[in-house]
């Protein structure tokens, strides 16, 4: 079976599909796998060091604002999707795929029309419980739409074609879930009994959810801290005095990229609410405070946020009303009082829509394909 995925601009759609990949290629090692991204794309060194084959198309996001610079900018993704759209077909009839599947992000929409054009079956995956502007487009033309939720469903009008799955969670992620916590700090050289506190804000960062854990640990000296400011925020290293520095409590990553024995290590997960931080917190039943990012399409976080929320599995506050007070009182509340075993509790009931979404998506691609 040779199976192209596509997928890009943030970790949240590129991380479902590499799990995805890992699981085909484990089901017969003889399956061919392409992955295609955005030229400069962040999601190239994510899939090259899952030992993935990667090729890029030249494509570009439009912008929604009303500005010369915008209006700049929009003209150049409009030159773009011609020239995305003659390297798509060009990889298409090259690599000659039985399948594509995309998970979203603006490289997905030229790639796949070009699919559909060439008459290759291909899938939608949509990790956000609001579904993104190319899923909706693209959704009438493709073989199935998955989502993860019935929150997601009610987005798309043509519902004879859905189906929930949830969303593929990496094998290590899994498999590290199930060993004991004690275990996971120990690889982690956490020797203490305080509880761990595992923060981040996505894989380019958050400035509100690094400025306030930097004040926890300046303030606080009751939690283990593991925390990602994230590549768009390297000044905050800077930040970073000695105390905090040489305090053997305290665990500051650009990225980090060890984020399985992270999971199993901690206590509580504080993050913004982008769709792979929510199937690995899902996946490894963790209790969480989700900080949705304002800054996104349609405001999607919050959708995610609000469906964790609505299942009495996570605390969700906005950005516009957190501070420093704020996010310690929902700390100490969640490892304190009897929240944190409900949360626990609470997600074990739903995460297996997510451990076992690959599974799932691999007997769809038999099916489609045998028909």
């Amino acid at each position: 079976m040779r199976v192209i995925l596509v997928g890009g601009g943030t970790a949240g759609h590129v991380n479902p599909a590499i799990a995805l990949a890992e699981y085909i290629k484990k089901q017969d090692p003889n399956n061919r796998i392409l992955y295609i991204g955005a030229k400069n794309g962040m999601e190239k060194d994510l899939v090259t060091q899952a030992g993935f084959d990667f090729k890029d198309i030249t494509i570009s996001g439009f912008s929604r604002k009303l500005n010369l610079k915008s209006i700049k900018k929009n003209l150049i993704t409009l030159k773009n999707i011609f020239i995305s759209s003659l390297e798509s077909r060009k990889i298409l009839k090259e690599f000659k795929p039985d399948i594509c599947i995309g998970t979203g992000g603006y490289v997905t929409g030229p790639f796949l029309q070009q699919a559909h054009n060439l008459k290759i079956p291909f899938i939608i995956h949509d990790s956000n419980s609001f579904p993104g502007v190319t899923t909706k487009i693209l959704a009438k033309k493709a073989n199935k739409v998955l989502v993860i939720n019935n929150r997601a469903k009610k987005y798309l009008k043509n519902s004879n074609n859905i189906l929930t799955t949830g969303t593929p969670v990496r094998e290590n992620i899994i498999n590290y879930s199930k060993i004991d916590q004690k275990t996971a700090r120990e690889k982690l050289n956490i020797n203490n009994n305080l509880p761990v506190i595992l923060s981040f804000g996505g894989s380019l960062g958050s400035e509100i959810i690094n400025n306030l854990m930097l004040e926890i640990m300046q303030k606080n000296n009751n939690f283990n801290i593991i925390h990602g400011y994230g590549k768009n925020n390297s000044k905050f290293f800077e930040k970073l005095d000695n105390n905090i520095l040489n305090n053997p409590k305290y665990i500051i990553k650009e990225y980090i990229n060890n984020m399985p024995e992270c999971l199993a290590a901690a206590d509580l997960v504080i993050c913004r609410a982008g769709a792979t931080s929510i199937s690995e917190i899902q996946a490894t039943c963790k209790p969480n405070i989700l900080i949705p990012s304002p800054n996104v399409a349609e405001n999607h976080q919050y959708y995610n946020a609000l469906e964790l929320k609505d299942n009495n599995c996570a605390s969700l506050i906005q950005e516009k009303e957190l501070n420093y007070n704020i996010l310690l009182t929902e700390i100490n509340r969640i490892l304190n009082t009897n929240l944190k075993q409900e949360y626990i509790k609470n997600l074990r009931k739903i995460s297996d829509v997510n451990i076992n979404s690959s599974v799932e998506i691999y007997d769809l691609i038999k099916n489609i394909l045998n028909k």
